[in-house]
């Protein structure tokens, strides 16, 4: 998987990539060029057998303060219906290939995380965060709808329908505690300790069988608009599938054996 982009920092280490923007002293703006960057490169890791787990972290404090004012949303004011419905769809297709791109995704959200920011840390699987972080999806605020990048539909699943309604309609900020009651976050943690909570996280998920979370993340994304006959019958399948895996096969020996699983993502 390239790690020589343009647009943002990303790093891999040991089958782990850290993705950041890279705009700390406006506090992290996305620009037409990372949005496109990004989109492209969370689909590209679809294929990528040098990554298990991605996380999406913070940079100066920050995680996100959404699309830039200046760089997006001034030249958004001057575009016609048929350029705005182009980016308006390039900003989803960057939710839609973090949510496809079969590998678990951990958002490591410090300060500000608004707009698009906001909705990056929902699309990602799992989310960690400090006291400091500040989640306002605040497209009212800006004269537009709350239903922006999937927001109606991702969010309300992770925290509820009228938690979900009141943040997208007031664009109010919600606290990190809120967040962690809620459902939005899985834990806080001390800034200090953000990133090394994040890469233990992407360490215990690694240690498991990667094939098998590539599958999992398959159904949690599909199983929404399935009813429950179709989803037991789609596990079934994937199921089956994965007692195909070299994996499995691990798990077994390991366990007559007494012995911790090794696993290789096959």
């Amino acid at each position: 998987m390239r790690s020589d982009v343009k647009h943002f920092i990303c790093e891999i280490d040991a089958g782990i990539a850290t993705v950041r923007l890279d705009r700390p002293d406006r506090k992290n703006p996305l620009t037409f060029d990372s949005y496109a960057e990004l989109r492209d490169w969370f689909r590209d890791l679809v294929y990528a057998d040098d990554v298990d787990v991605v996380i999406f972290g913070s940079n100066g404090g920050n995680f996100s303060s959404g699309g830039d004012v200046h760089d997006i949303i001034g030249p958004l004011t001057r575009m016609n219906m048929k350029e705005l419905l182009r980016f308006t769809r390039m900003t989803g297709d960057l939710v839609k290939a973090i949510v496809n791109c079969g590998k678990p995704v951990i958002a490591a959200v410090d300060g500000i995380c608004v707009g698009a920011g906001a909705i990056i840390a929902m699309a990602s699987d799992l989310r960690i965060a400090t006291p400091e972080a500040k989640t306002a999806f605040l497209f009212t605020r800006v004269g537009l709808a709350g239903c922006d990048m999937g927001a109606c539909a991702i969010l309300p699943r992770v925290i509820g329908q009228t938690r979900a309604a009141e943040l997208l309609y007031t664009g109010r900020s919600m606290t990190a505690e809120e967040g962690e009651r809620w459902g939005f976050f899985n834990r806080l943690t001390d800034a200090a300790d953000l990133e090394s909570a994040a890469r233990d996280l992407a360490q215990k998920i690694q240690a498991g069988p990667n094939f098998a979370h590539m599958m999992t993340k398959t159904m949690l994304a599909q199983e929404w608009s399935m009813s429950i006959e179709q989803a037991i019958e789609a596990e079934a399948q994937a199921q089956a599938i994965c007692m195909q895996t070299g994996d499995f096969e691990r798990a077994y020996q390991a366990f007559v054996a007494k012995e911790r699983p090794v696993f290789e993502g096959d």
